[in-house]
């Protein structure tokens, strides 16, 4: 039998998934004591696309949070994650910003790391490898699953052989973004990749968007997969990974060992359900397995992005037709893995051919830097009919002729104004705007006022259905005025 290291993503991916990156601090911190005393392995806690959440739609500095959320929990490491060529942004970020993220991240003492590339750069993986070992921080690197008829076995323990010949590199981790992951696929794929990682854990990461990956993950055990990523139930499944309850359960009755104490899991769990009954937020999701999503192998998080998409169109019963679309898409460009940036760039690509009506008519910056090979090289060619289609325009010929440029750290913080690193990479990820918004909210919220009354109930009710910009109401011995945001 095997043990088993748990990771923790219920800060991180969880919130993610579920709650679209919403989770601020004073949501968090009450339970990350608790956190820090279950036994997991490592806890999953950030990355810039929740920073960017964090500034724009919660109003709360990022740096804040995580200082507060990292003293809370000083037992266990904490681990982030990071594209290995941009932060936020669908295109591309340079070198020298990425380099600072990694900095940054550790300063505020992060140390488990995990890097990705959908077009497995490896050269940068490493580099921003080496950058998290100056810490004496761990970095996994990630192998960005995808189901396609060019990404086989050979080609993953290729990538599994150049990232584990690295001293920098401490595990491997299979991330499985759309829970695709099966027995048959596991039992060839695993052993593939133990036979060239010398050694180094493999972790796996499935979202469990069919409802399989609790299979999986058992099923990978038995394999060689030693680590785990799971989620507090209320922030597990659907497009979550699965739950550390059901895994831990399993794992036990199957004869495996794990270091987690499951009796601190209940107070968490009680209180993510009380955040998300405040917030009138989803928790305990559960999907169906869908046969088509097999075909496009969206995260599940993005589908509801590209309903909202379609919504501005009023097309919103056209969704289906968007997700075959994407299928199609994915395909003639190469089969592209499934992930940030390559999930929404194929996604958004297929909208667009839907909503114009001709396919390719318009097409985005990103997908002509794609077929310019400004992200990396292609696992697959494009199709070429499509391939004369996006770079026909003069807008892409002149796309393509200016690769992304590459300023040094100076040369950045001049641009932007600044050399506190902390700040200068705020800048780069949002508009000022933004940050003044931030800070004008004042310093950082350390609780979140949870639902402790019927009378509060009414409160959460009235915010749901009131569309008026200003809201003034009695209830017995209460007073509300509410106002929303820009008012």
């Amino acid at each position: 039998m095997t043990h088993v290291q748990i990771l923790d993503t219920t800060f991180r991916d969880g919130q993610q998934a579920v709650w679209g990156m919403r989770m601020t601090a004073g949501m968090a911190l009450p339970v990350a004591p608790i956190t820090d005393r279950t036994g997991f392995d490592t806890i999953d806690l950030t990355a810039s696309s929740l920073f960017e959440v964090l500034v724009r739609t919660m109003r709360e500095n990022p740096w804040h949070g995580l200082d507060a959320m990292v003293a809370a929990m000083p037992n266990t490491p904490k681990r982030a994650g990071m594209r290995s060529n941009a932060s936020v942004t669908f295109g591309i970020t340079p070198d020298a910003l990425m380099d600072a993220w990694m900095r940054q991240l550790n300063v505020h003492g992060i140390r488990s790391t995990w890097v990705y590339d959908v077009l497995f750069n490896i050269d940068k993986m490493l580099r921003l490898a080496g950058v998290a070992k100056e810490f004496g921080s761990t970095c996994a690197g990630a192998l960005m699953f995808t189901l396609s008829p060019v990404h086989t076995d050979e080609y993953y323990a290729d990538k599994a052989r150049q990232l584990a010949a690295s001293p920098d590199i401490d595990s491997i981790l299979v991330y499985d973004t759309a829970g695709v992951l099966e027995k048959e696929r596991l039992s060839t794929l695993i052993p593939a990749l133990v036979a060239v990682s010398q050694g180094k854990p493999i972790e796996i990461h499935a979202n469990n968007i069919l409802g399989q990956s609790g299979k999986a993950y058992l099923d990978a055990v038995d394999l060689g997969v030693t680590v785990l990523h799971t989620s507090n139930k209320p922030l597990a499944n659907g497009p979550a990974v699965p739950s550390t309850q059901m895994t831990c359960h399993n794992l036990s009755l199957l004869g495996h060992t794990h270091g987690v104490d499951t009796a601190l899991l209940a107070p968490v769990a009680e209180h993510f359900e009380k955040v998300g009954r405040t917030t009138g937020w989803p928790v305990h999701l559960n999907n169906e397995y869908d046969a088509l999503a097999i075909q496009h192998q969206i995260p599940g998080g993005m589908v509801g992005t590209l309903r909202q998409n379609l919504a501005q169109h009023n097309m919103v019963d056209r969704l289906e037709e968007v997700l075959w679309e994407t299928a199609t898409v994915r395909r003639e460009l190469g089969y592209p893995g499934m992930a940030t940036p390559f999930s929404q760039i194929v996604g958004i690509q297929a909208v667009l051919n839907v909503v114009t009506g001709e396919r390719y008519k318009r097409v985005s910056d990103e997908v002509v830097w794609y077929a310019a090979g400004h992200y990396g090289e292609m696992v697959a060619p494009i199709d070429p009919d499509v391939q004369d289609k996006i770079l026909s325009t003069t807008r892409a010929k002149e796309l393509s002729a200016n690769p992304p440029e590459q300023p040094t750290i100076e040369e950045l913080r001049k641009r932007h104004g600044t050399d506190d690193d902390d700040e200068l990479l705020l800048r780069a990820l949002v508009p000022e705007t933004d940050l003044q918004r931030m800070r004008e909210a004042g310093p950082l919220a350390t609780v979140f006022p949870l639902l402790s009354s019927p009378e509060m109930g009414q409160v959460v009710d009235l915010i749901k259905t009131v569309r008026a910009p200003s809201l003034q109401m009695a209830i017995g011995q209460m007073n509300v005025e509410l106002h929303k945001k820009g008012y």
